[in-house]
């Protein structure tokens, strides 16, 4: 099996092209999307450089904590994002998604660590780094999903929670079934995605590790271990940002706060 064919900078120029006949297709039809590719392609090309200068930094470093800073910065910027996406503006969502992803990527990725993978040093950047990055990025749109879900279903169903309350269910109770619908929602698109892969296409992973001359059945094993840590932190995720959700939305008395 060849091995990996690096590209050099005439090979990226040409890629750029890819994108320079995308702007020209826009154009040409009238569809008004090339300021918005040409942001796009800009925003892509410099962020992976930094994360790519970055990276080899902390790889050539090999110190736990370069490693953990970097963590630490890709766990806020998701929570962050994850936030922005929820429309209704609760106080404390920040540190509550923060939590809850910061929580259940930990757990998975430690576990995969050291009862899976088993590296020499349990922060090795090869590793760590990686696995992490995909979990917490899945974990942000499950959050966000299922967060979103549970925020709009509570407040367009104020009057039924009510009557539940005046009925002596406790606030647990009242919004129990919006909070297992907004978790099957943040969780949906995992399933399907488990549901399909390497049905309908190559799954991304495992076409980077192909890419790089990995053997097909190694790269099939890792990716079959990168998808059920993504179910179990998008899971864990869910149950927990809702769980924090829901609190924010009764006061110290039991009420619904609109």
């Amino acid at each position: 099996m060849q091995g990996l064919i690096k590209l050099d900078m005439v090979d990226l120029a040409f890629a750029i092209g890819l994108m320079a006949i995308a702007i020209g297709l826009s154009a040409w039809e009238k569809i008004g999307l090339e300021l918005n590719l040409a942001l796009a392609s800009g925003r892509t090309i410099l962020q992976l450089l930094v994360l790519g200068y970055i990276l080899d930094l902390i790889f050539a470093l090999d110190n736990v904590w370069a490693v953990l800073a970097i963590l630490v910065v890709l766990l806020t910027i998701t929570a962050i994002v994850a936030r922005n996406r929820i429309s209704q503006k609760i106080p404390y969502v920040l540190p509550l998604v923060w939590g809850a992803i910061f929580a259940s990527t930990a757990l998975t990725v430690l576990y995969t660590n050291f009862l899976i993978i088993q590296p020499d040093k349990w922060y090795e950047p090869q590793y760590m780094i990686p696995l992490t990055g995909i979990v917490l990025g899945n974990a942000m749109n499950a959050a966000a999903i299922a967060g979103e879900r549970l925020v709009s279903t509570i407040n367009a169903s104020t009057l039924e929670i009510e009557t539940h309350l005046s009925l002596g269910a406790t606030p647990e109770q009242a919004v129990s079934q919006y909070r297992k619908e907004a978790i099957r929602a943040g969780f949906i698109p995992t399933l399907n995605q488990m549901m399909l892969i390497g049905m309908v296409a190559i799954p991304g992973i495992s076409t980077g590790q192909l890419l790089a001359g990995v053997k097909p059945l190694d790269a099939v094993s890792y990716e079959i271990l990168i998808m059920f840590m993504i179910a179990f932190a998008n899971l864990l995720t869910t149950l927990l940002v809702t769980k924090g959700l829901c609190r924010q939305f009764f006061n110290s008395a039991a009420q619904l706060v609109k």
